[in-house]
């Protein structure tokens, strides 16, 4: 298997230094480095092969970092690459400025090194399954010339990952979908079928032990036989999914914008990053436990 390609961005030795150290542990990981935003520039055109994500300072002297976000995602070679920027520019509204330039992840300076850690392996398995999704979108497109409607059931991980690479591939845009499908998904899971508050899942994520939880959590009496639902509705201006669970639902409400007292975790961006990247609206027509999110039918 080809290695996993980053390529980190500062102007400061030091913190690529640090990145490396971070990710040392990681050994499929490949680490390329670049000063400022014009060499980052030069290695991405460059590159013999394409990176898998860039982590990115902001701050920086030519070529800042947001403008070298902006850069990349209005290249149709570069747009789909993940980008973690990492910065100590964390008012709210820079940071809002950073999600709406295309940022996967905002990374507040300083952090720990299982926060990066774990947001790097989440970008990076959204990454793939990005790409299998991608793949799958053309052979799907004359069947769903068809349907009027469509419901799954799931349980576990891996068949909210496999359900979300489907219906993001029937979506204009399923690069922009499979984000916001799959976290709707996951939290129909963790949150409402397994019952993993916001604070267990934040010290589950820093250990990396979120995967296990899940599993251990998933063949307990209690949860064994929960399932979660997910169903499609074709509308004449857009795609309609309902997502539901077996929980007592959540107070959604804290969380469709992005609260600065929670700057420094590894989760909580998810809904507010899903209403802004990959949603035209998102709405929970109840306690949490039922959510309701549309896809514009017009390619953005």
């Amino acid at each position: 298997m080809a290695p996993t390609r980053i390529l980190t961005v500062d102007d400061e030795p030091l913190n690529l230094a640090i990145i490396e150290e971070y990710l040392s542990e990681e050994t499929d990981y490949r680490l390329d480095s670049a000063g400022d935003g014009e060499a980052a520039w030069q290695a991405l055109t460059g590159a013999n092969a394409p990176y898998d994500l860039v982590i990115l300072d902001r701050i920086m002297p030519a070529l800042d970092g947001l403008e070298l976000l902006r850069r990349m995602k209005g290249d149709p070679r570069f747009a789909g690459i993940p980008v973690i920027m990492q910065t100590a520019a964390s008012t709210p509204e820079q940071v809002r400025e950073g999600l709406a330039a295309g940022a996967y992840y905002y990374l507040t300076k300083p952090y720990e090194p299982e926060t990066l850690c774990a947001v790097v392996r989440a970008a990076l398995g959204d990454q793939r399954a990005l790409r299998s999704a991608v793949n799958r979108a053309g052979s799907m497109e004359r069947a769903f010339q068809q349907l009027s409607s469509i419901e799954f059931s799931f349980r576990t991980l891996d068949e909210a990952r496999t359900l979300a690479e489907f219906l993001a591939g029937l979506c204009p845009n399923p690069q922009a979908a499979l984000f916001g499908i799959s976290e709707l998904m996951v939290n129909a899971i963790e949150h409402g079928n397994l019952g993993i508050s916001y604070r267990e899942k934040t010290l589950l994520l820093m250990e990396n032990d979120w995967h296990a939880e899940i599993g251990r959590r998933l063949e307990l009496p209690q949860f064994r036989a929960r399932v979660a639902h997910v169903r499609l509705e074709p509308q004449p201006d857009c795609l309609r999914f309902t997502i539901s669970d077996a929980g007592a639902g959540f107070d959604w409400q804290r969380y469709l914008d992005f609260d600065p007292t929670r700057i420094f975790d590894p989760n909580g961006r998810g809904i507010a990053m899903a209403q802004r990247t990959s949603f035209a609206s998102i709405e929970y027509p109840g306690c949490g436990n039922v959510v309701v999110a549309t896809v514009s039918r017009k390619p953005s």
